[in-house]
């Protein structure tokens, strides 16, 4: 059995035509189905449905052979016993700094004060400022960011940028760009040495499939 981790939403809707490639239809439709694990029409193939934080973490202990998880996760999972072998550019974005509209980003930056950033993604964040010789308080969260600088929690957030709607509409500017983000194809390792050939064969098709 080779099992596939996914998460809801835009990922696993970019997956599904990867999936397609390789000869794999999930037969059950994730946003109509309370199951946590999809059967596939192939009996040696399934799809378990997890946080999409928790994927990295499912690959990495056996909970699942094989998952696509954002390139943010797994920098902030650490990346520890995965095998990436695809960087399959789907579920493209952006990793941002963003302010309020009437804050002076560039000269607090300057200045060397200090900055309050309110992020869940921590690691991304501190590694960033700390290149740029910036000192940050950082304040985790888990909820909608944009909150954060409109409430005065946070000087600046540093979040995913897709379309830049969110922002826009809550009166938040994006002055810096740090990374561009896709989700990758993530294999455990052992499962690459135990299971070697269904595993090549699927990670050959992801490769084929791969949108250019």
């Amino acid at each position: 059995m080779i099992t596939l981790a996914l998460s809801k939403g835009r990922i696993f809707d970019d997956t599904l035509p990867l999936l397609r490639a390789a000869g794999i239809e999930v037969l059950d439709d994730p946003e109509t189905s309370r199951k946590l694990i999809l059967d596939t029409n192939q009996p040696d193939v399934r799809v378990v449905l997890v946080r999409a934080t928790d994927v990295p973490t499912y690959v990495q202990y056996g909970g699942a052979d094989l998952g696509v998880a954002g390139k943010d996760v797994l920098i902030e999972h650490g990346g520890e016993g995965l095998y990436q072998p695809l960087d399959l550019r789907i579920a493209a974005c952006r990793m941002s700094v963003a302010v309020r509209a009437d804050f002076d980003y560039q000269a607090a930056v300057k200045q060397g004060s200090r900055l309050r950033v309110a992020t869940k993604f921590t690691t991304i964040a501190r590694d960033h400022f700390a290149d740029k010789g910036v000192h940050i308080d950082l304040i985790k969260l888990y909820g909608s960011m944009e909150l954060a600088p409109l409430t005065g929690l946070a000087d600046a957030i540093v979040d995913l940028v897709s379309t830049g709607n969110t922002l826009r509409a809550n009166h938040l500017v994006e002055v810096e760009q740090i990374m561009d983000i896709s989700s990758r194809l993530v294999v455990n390792q052992a499962a690459l040495k135990l299971k070697r050939e269904p595993l090549r064969r699927l990670i050959d098709a992801f490769a084929s499939a791969i949108p250019t």
